[in-house]
């Protein structure tokens, strides 16, 4: 349990949130980097080859994200726990986010290695494109296995305030996947030149130093709980199945953003060659640069779990929410401006882009300026909210904006209306509008604060 709620007798401050935060930003960042690097990496070989990433990497986050999915459940359940002290529930939260993981991961890999090669040779521009595609996305199926895995371990030490810890094997596993990348992609010092292909094979070697190190950690410090009697609810199928019912409300949000995110970028594919590389250069850079407010948000919400799991008031919570609200709002700013930088640089970054290409990149600024400041306010709103219990409302809230608003909005500015990528992009700050009045009045009424204890 981490010191901010062992304290009886205080609440967590700014400098709280910031010590869980900071970790959890550089985390997101690197989360995103796998297919950041990847994009950066084969951004050299040209066009056809960005694209062929982009249309493989839609696949491969879809499956990862339902993973983060599920692994969120589990970090908000842990959270509680740490809030209550008990053993048995870290052990019975830890274990039913791990299976639960699993089954997912391999469910998705299935199906994708059945039915994924014939939606992505549908999709491509070209048969090369299609081909690279699926070597890349074969591959990077072993990721998602590693993943399952790491991220519920992560959600471990992330729920009990530890959040250093995930932060640690991404330090370790990111200049592996950079190197092993970089040599496999375009055949340094004698090895195979492998294109599309070795930029997985080094996703993979990657993410499975990171389970490694993390699976050793938790082992370290828990002895996998084997010591720890018996489970919560008298026994692990029942356990497994309130956990279950917990998660499916919070995982359903988040598969619904994996899907819809998905969807989109089969709409994307419909646009021209250069107008798809520019979406596919600059989404993972907005996700990148974006973290420090989302993970502002999300160490609110482990606090807050954290705080409901110790019984704690209402003012107490209102106090702590208030502070962390005002931050919140300073951290939009910098990702504002991080998001000009990235602008503004883009010509340097990507030298070697066509114009119509790089005119695109620099397009997207107005949007980008004002998008952190809505989406990191939601934020706080969705994050609180699913601590408190209140995980249906925050999932209807996502599935209403993303499948009411944004997609049929996509699917009519480039099927339809044939409109520049610069207002398809737009869309991505209209979905954020429409969810700010519902998060706000919701989070008002205060029906959270009387949110689920662990259990």
């Amino acid at each position: 349990m981490s010191d901010t709620a062992a304290r009886a007798d205080t609440t967590p401050s700014n400098r709280d949130v910031f010590n869980v935060a900071w970790p959890l930003t550089f985390k997101a960042m690197m989360v995103n980097a796998i297919v950041l690097i990847d994009a950066y990496l084969v951004s050299g070989l040209g066009e056809p080859a960005l694209a062929a990433m982009g249309l493989a990497a839609a696949f491969g986050s879809l499956l990862v994200g339902t993973i983060m999915a599920f692994s969120t459940a589990t970090q908000i359940r842990l959270a509680q726990a740490a809030g209550s002290g008990r053993r048995v529930a870290l052990k019975t939260g830890f274990y039913a986010g791990l299976a639960t993981n699993l089954a997912v991961g391999a469910t998705g890999v299935v199906l994708v290695a059945l039915f994924g090669g014939g939606v992505l040779e549908r999709m491509a521009h070209t048969p090369w494109i299609a081909h690279e595609a699926k070597s890349y996305l074969y591959i990077f199926l072993m990721v998602v296995m590693f993943e399952a895995a790491a991220q519920c371990i992560g959600s471990f030490f992330n729920g009990s305030g530890r959040t250093i810890i995930p932060l640690k094997s991404f330090l370790i596993a990111i200049p592996i996947n950079v190197a092993t990348s970089y040599l496999l992609i375009h055949g340094a010092f004698g090895l195979p030149a492998l294109g599309v292909a070795g930029a997985a094979i080094g996703s993979v070697l990657g993410a499975a130093t990171r389970s490694l190190y993390l699976g050793l950690s938790f082992y370290r410090e828990t002895g996998g709980y084997l010591d720890e009697p018996g489970w919560l609810h008298g026994g692990w199928g029942r356990s497994l199945g309130r956990h279950l019912s917990f998660s499916m409300p919070i995982a359903g949000t988040f598969v619904s953003n994996a899907v819809a995110n998905y969807a989109a970028t089969l709409l994307f594919a419909k646009m021209s060659v250069n107008q798809f590389a520019a979406m596919t250069l600059i989404l993972p850079w907005v996700q990148a640069a974006g973290t420090f407010g989302i993970a502002w948000a999300q160490s609110t919400g482990i606090l807050v779990a954290q705080l409901l799991g110790n019984s704690r008031g209402s003012e107490e919570l209102d106090a702590f929410l208030g502070r962390a609200w005002r931050m919140a709002f300073v951290a939009a700013g910098l990702v504002s401006l991080t998001y000009l930088v990235i602008c503004l640089a883009s010509t340097r970054i990507y030298a070697g882009l066509e114009a119509e290409t790089t005119a695109a990149l620099l397009s997207f600024l107005p949007v980008l300026l004002v998008l952190p400041f809505p989406k990191g306010s939601n934020a706080i709103c969705g994050q609180t909210l699913r601590a408190g219990g209140d995980t249906l409302y925050v999932m209807n809230i996502f599935v209403a904006a993303q499948w009411l608003v944004r997609i049929p909005l996509t699917a009519l500015f480039i099927l339809h209306l044939e409109l520049s990528v610069t207002w398809v992009f737009a869309l991505f700050l209209v979905e954020e509008l429409v969810k700010f009045p519902l998060f706000h009045m919701r989070l008002y009424k205060g029906e959270w604060k009387r949110g689920l204890a662990a259990e």
